[in-house]
């Protein structure tokens, strides 16, 4: 691994939090549409209150946006293509999670799209983990947060069969 300047490393900074929070702002594009439809909704009791997902995913994104800082400065877009790539196909599909639910009102298609966003993320760790295990360790609490999202549009999309399809 050849050290690149301090410079080139603060603009891929930069950039890889660029590429992550652009991500969440074409997801808040859907949420703005959220606040209503989802105080709507039939909600399980262990949901959390709407005003927690901003800071949660914010924070998310912070910790994504860093995980694929490290990769693309240790390894490159070379070396490091393959889980870079696959990173970014998390992404899109995270952003896309947001569209389904709140502006097309799809809770089957939420569902089974989630569904495949935690296996894109969780597959996404294994290839970090293979390259930097901090970059993998970095995107857990972000599986994990998923992992529960994917229970709460299971249970949301259940308990609302006239508000979600």
């Amino acid at each position: 691994m050849t050290l690149m300047p301090a410079s080139k490393q603060a603009w891929g900074l930069l950039g890889w939090l660029g590429i992550s929070f652009a991500a969440a702002a074409l997801g808040g594009i859907a949420s703005s549409q959220a606040g209503t439809f989802y105080r709507a909704l039939d909600r399980p009791g262990w949901a959390p209150p709407a005003w927690l997902f901003a800071p949660v995913w914010s924070a998310l994104y912070l910790l994504m946006g860093v995980a694929a800082w490290l990769i693309w400065r240790r390894h490159g877009f070379l070396e490091g293509a393959p889980a870079l790539r696959l990173f970014l196909v998390q992404l899109a599909l995270n952003a896309l999670w947001t569209w389904v639910f709140f502006a097309w009102h799809q809770g089957a298609l939420a569902f089974l799209e989630i569904l495949a966003l935690w296996v894109s993320i969780l597959a996404t760790v294994v290839l970090f983990w293979r390259l930097q295990p901090l970059a993998a360790a970095l995107l857990v609490p972000y599986l994990v947060w998923v992992t529960f999202a994917t229970a709460l549009t299971y249970a949301m999309w259940k308990g609302n069969p006239g508000l979600l399809t």
